[in-house]
């Protein structure tokens, strides 16, 4: 009888970690207002080529994503107390940041890229922003960047909570170039109808020590699973066509880069 009663609680116990497993939740942070990558829709729903790539890995690991909004200097100090599992919001894998936190291997790769107005000549940026105002956003790859290179060149760099707000003020006049994601800047500001008589300027901003290798999901320094797990379901939307077919919504080349 202790046998059987053993092999009886066995069983339970295995088909209990089914149910727990299909029943899984991923709490993932994300910034909603990095379009085409993460915006709000009218109705006010999340949407963007991250939103869309986080649902379809969470299919793949056969997950629910629980989608946690906020802005985007607060996600790694959230996934480090534990308020969400991973950061899917196109973050940078930096050594820097690799010191708190470890990423999933990249889901896509693009260059940094200036926005002025149209007809600006900048060939040595160091040398050609010396005196002018450079939007960023806080704590972002470009907020480093700007933090080492420009201001020690005599560059005045605005600080932003988003990359949407450098935008309205470089529109507005009050900036005299932003320096963030090429696509970012292309999809969110230049093909927007308040970018008139602005363009993308200037050499692109792809230096691995700032900008490193690509954008990763971030989970906490030691979480091997959650890791290994979004690298298989990565590997396997690659794959099986469905990144492609998400990036077709959004793009009109290979986001995923070299």
């Amino acid at each position: 009888m202790n046998k059987i009663v053993l092999l009886g609680a066995l069983a339970l116990s295995a088909v209990s970690g089914i149910t727990a497993a299909s029943d899984d939740t991923l709490r993932i942070g994300i910034e909603a207002a990095y379009p085409p990558f993460a915006f709000k829709t009218p109705e006010g729903k999340i949407s963007g080529f991250d939103y869309d790539i986080g649902n379809a890995l969470c299919a793949e690991m056969k997950v629910r994503c629980e989608w946690v909004e906020q802005e985007f200097d607060g996600l790694i100090p959230s996934l480090k107390v534990r308020k969400i599992d991973a950061v899917l919001s196109s973050m940078s894998i930096t050594e820097d940041r690799l010191k708190s936190v470890d990423f999933s291997k990249k889901y896509y790769q693009t260059p940094g890229k200036l926005a002025m107005k149209a007809g600006s000549v900048v060939n040595d940026p160091l040398v050609d922003l010396k005196g002018k105002k450079v939007g960023v956003q806080r704590a972002s790859t470009y907020d480093r960047f700007a933090s080492d290179q420009f201001e020690p060149a005599g560059i005045e760099v605005v600080r932003y909570a988003s990359q949407n707000e450098a935008f309205l003020d470089l529109a507005a006049g009050r900036l005299d170039a932003t320096l963030a994601d090429i696509v970012n800047t292309s999809e969110g500001f230049i093909k927007t109808p308040i970018s008139k008589g602005f363009a993308l300027v200037g050499p692109d901003f792809n230096d691995p020590r700032y900008f490193g290798k690509g954008a990763g999901i971030a989970v906490r320094k030691g979480d091997s699973d959650h890791a290994a797990r979004l690298n298989a379901a990565i590997d396997a939307v690659r794959a099986n066509g469905t990144y492609q077919q998400v990036q077709a919504k959004y793009f009109a080349f290979d986001i995923y880069g070299k």
